[in-house]
């Protein structure tokens, strides 16, 4: 049997849907949606398809527009920018890459990391900062009060050495109520005013409760991630680059993608290793991706357990106690490619 490999669809409120969407996205099928004028562009744009073609394409534009990658936008290194990083059930590392993602863009910019997993927060305790502290919840009260701006956010945060300023997590998994939808959408809008980069660790979740709780107008478990992930202008999506990790960030990325919408995803497979892929690691994940969630462009970062245990046990970021490893290096490939930012002062 033949394997659909794309979809021609109009670009019109009863055809392209977003059932229709996620059940491509499921079996990997490209869509290409068609359509001109303002509401098909829009339709697309929403569930992150891209321009739609005229219908006057010829089929010699379709073929190209099955073989033409679907290429990450670099976010303008000159704007200020809201990183979201998110990563599928399981522990697949995105509280790892956040930190270094930051360590390594504060090298030459000013930058906040905020720890916005409303589940099962990690960041104080990764890097040895009390959690006790105000944090990020504080800045989402002051909010409230309308007494958050930028020198408030200055005397909240922790400064990580010479690295990024840190907003630490809850401490307690039931303050959750505190991360409302609003509060987080009006402290990320300051922190743009506050640093060039916002890097924002949310949790895996992205279920918005509505079916699950009777009480609509009350809060939402998930709201700060979904929000963060709605406010940011890149999402990272960490993928565990293994049979279990690629499964599950397969399954979670289509909701992903329907929950940010035209927003750019740089996709990063974490703990690449050999022994848990077989012969041409990379490739393997490439072509899973590429089949089951039409995922073209994929930075890669190695596995490096005897440096990220140096850097647990230190509580310091895996830069400061290890520059050399694989890990450190795969986040700076990923920050000077998907993120267009001169590392070489790094090296």
């Amino acid at each position: 049997d033949e394997e659909l490999e794309l979809l021609v669809v109009a670009a019109r409120h009863d055809t392209l849907t977003r059932e229709l969407v996620t059940a491509c996205d499921r079996e990997g099928i490209r869509i290409v949606p068609v359509g001109d004028g303002e509401t098909p562009a829009r339709l697309a744009q929403a569930f992150g398809l891209g321009v739609p073609m005229s219908p006057r394409a010829s089929g010699r534009e379709l073929v190209r527009a099955l073989r033409d990658p679907l290429p990450v936008a670099p976010v303008p290194r000159n704007r200020r920018r809201v990183i979201a990083v998110w990563g599928a059930a399981g522990s697949p590392g995105r509280s790892t890459i956040a930190i270094e993602l930051a360590v390594e863009l504060a090298r030459d910019r000013d930058v906040a990391l905020i720890d916005a997993d409303s589940h099962a927060p990690s960041i104080a305790l990764a890097l040895g900062l009390p959690d006790e502290g105000p944090g990020f919840a504080a800045a989402c009260r002051q909010v409230n009060r309308g007494a958050l701006d930028v020198a408030e956010l200055d005397r909240i945060a922790l400064r990580l050495g010479r690295g990024p300023q840190v907003l630490t997590g809850i401490n307690r998994p039931s303050r959750w109520p505190e991360l409302r939808e609003d509060r987080v959408r009006a402290a990320l809008s300051i922190c743009r005013e506050w640093v060039d980069d916002t890097v924002v660790d949310v949790a895996a979740p992205l279920d918005r409760d509505e079916e699950i709780v009777s009480d609509l107008a009350g809060g939402r478990r998930n709201a700060a991630t979904i929000a963060a992930l709605q406010e940011a202008d890149l999402v990272v999506a960490v993928a565990g680059a293994d049979p279990v990790g690629i499964s599950r960030f397969v399954r979670g990325y289509a909701q992903l993608r329907e929950t940010v919408g035209a927003t750019p995803i740089a996709v990063v497979a974490n703990r690449l290793r050999p022994g848990a892929l077989g012969i041409d690691a990379r490739g393997q994940v490439r072509r899973s991706l590429d089949r089951f969630a039409g995922i073209r462009d994929v930075w890669f970062v190695p596995q490096d357990p005897r440096s990220a245990d140096a850097a647990l046990l230190a509580a310091r970021p895996i830069a400061d106690v290890a520059r050399r490893s694989p890990i450190v290096s795969g986040v700076r490939r990923f920050v000077s490619e998907a993120l267009a930012v001169d590392t070489r002062k790094a090296a």
